[in-house]
């Protein structure tokens, strides 16, 4: 069983920054998702396993930065310019294969979630 932690969520204000940080060992493509009250799973970003290849929404394209460091394995979400329609709770997502890295069904590992509140 693979073990995902999350931290880093709080709270902010719109135009702050925040940084999520998922500790999960093993060789895995790993995701950021997002849930927001009365709303689905949303996907945020994703990494391959050598860091090469990126994925995001492009609600967030320019704004948020994900990176891993294999040697600590932890996967970050560097979140900047931050707005109130980013609160959410921020999943952390892994999977040594994903049938698909941009959708939450890909992902068979999920932490248990780190809430980001924006204020306005």
């Amino acid at each position: 069983q693979v073990q995902l932690i999350e931290s880093g969520g709080g709270l902010v204000q719109a135009g702050g920054s925040l940084r999520l940080s998922c500790a999960a060992s093993g060789r895995y493509f790993m995701g950021w998702f997002r849930q927001a009250p009365g709303k689905e799973r949303e996907f945020v970003a994703s990494i391959n396993w050598t860091g090469s290849n990126t994925y995001y929404a492009d609600s967030v394209k320019g704004r948020f930065t994900i990176s891993r460091d294999n040697a600590k394995n932890t996967v970050a979400l560097q979140m900047n310019s931050l707005k109130p329609e980013d609160t959410a709770i921020y999943y952390c997502a892994a999977d040594p294969a994903p049938r698909g890295v941009v959708v939450a069904t890909g992902y068979r590992y999920w932490g248990q979630g780190t809430q980001v509140t924006v204020s306005s």
